[in-house]
């Protein structure tokens, strides 16, 4: 049976990382800032270890479960506002950490696959139609930046030092537990019954929208690509999804008229106006989409239902 270290376990993708890992049968060691027991994680069968991500924390869980045949490493940044309200904490993070893992991996473990998530955010501004795995980069936001330095320190050690290592980059994840993001400050504008809701933008920016679900068996999907020369993976299911369209679903999922939505014409600094994926390395591997855009927009407005409102 495999084993699996995932470092920021707690986090919305980790969590759903873990227990599909568990469930698919998997020895899985986590780690994050917080507890296990706060995040309410089950499937972390093999320890949990509470802390930033350190080589110490590493040897620790090393030293309890063994030496890991992967790590799927989630750790950083991951958001764009984020970064923006405090640039160098999220590149300390995300940058900072994966140097600090590639070392831990290069002397304790250098056979084991590395999976890291980056993020589409890498592309910035640059592409108007769907985007290939070797289009130009030119990060849009210090977020995108900072996952595109982790990119190529990653390339750097994995070439130096016969490290296996792949780059996932995801689009727009969602799902329940996600507590940020637009579908989060959707649904609070729509459970406050306010007249009209207002969002950011035109309405026509087009974005990539996957479901945690799908996500989390794309990285495991990625993990045999993973080797020195450091492949670059398109976690996106190729299909645009405008905001509008997207609000709109979410609207009469919660009951409401999507004739309340406006939109305020200004974007927030660092996005960009389209990030949508080209078939890529997955799609050749025969990997599919499972969940239906509609139908997973429901799921998370009756998790919202559920698990916010009072």
């Amino acid at each position: 049976m495999s084993l699996a270290f995932v470092t920021g376990a707690g986090g919305f993708i980790g969590r759903h990382l873990v227990r599909h890992l568990a469930a698919e049968g998997t020895r899985v060691a986590g780690l994050d800032l917080i507890d296990a027991e706060a995040c309410a994680l089950t499937g972390a069968t093999c320890g949990w270890r509470t802390g930033a991500l350190s080589q110490a924390g590493l040897d620790a869980m090393s030293a309890t479960a063994g030496v890991p045949d992967t790590v799927y490493h989630l750790a950083g940044g991951s958001s764009v506002g984020a970064s923006l309200a405090d640039p160098y904490g999220d590149f300390t993070a995300t940058v900072g950490g994966t140097g600090m893992l590639l070392d831990w991996l290069r002397g304790h473990a250098p056979a084991t696959r590395l999976v890291i998530v980056s993020s589409a955010a890498v592309y910035g501004n640059l592409h108007a139609g769907a985007i290939s795995e070797d289009a130009a980069t030119a990060p849009f936001s210090p977020y995108g930046a900072h996952k595109f330095a982790m990119e190529a320190i990653c390339r750097g050690w994995a070439g130096s030092f016969a490290l296996n290592v792949v780059a996932v980059r995801l689009f727009s994840v969602y799902g329940p537990g996600l507590a940020k993001q637009l579908l989060w400050d959707l649904c609070g504008k729509l459970a406050s019954e306010a007249e009209t809701v207002t969002l950011g933008g035109t309405g026509n920016e087009l974005r990539d929208w996957t479901h945690v679900d799908d996500v989390v068996r794309a990285l495991v999907a990625a993990t045999p690509l993973a080797s020195p020369a450091m492949p670059v993976v398109n976690a996106g299911s190729g299909r645009a999804g405008s905001v509008r369209r997207i609000a709109e679903s979410v609207a009469l999922a919660f009951g409401r008229d999507p004739a309340c939505l406006r939109f305020s014409g200004q974007s927030r600094a660092g996005d960009p106006f389209s990030l949508v994926a080209a078939p890529g390395s997955l799609h050749a591997a025969g990997f599919g989409w499972n969940v239906d855009v509609d139908a997973g927009l429901a799921d998370y407005v009756r998790w919202y239902k559920t698990a916010v409102q009072p």
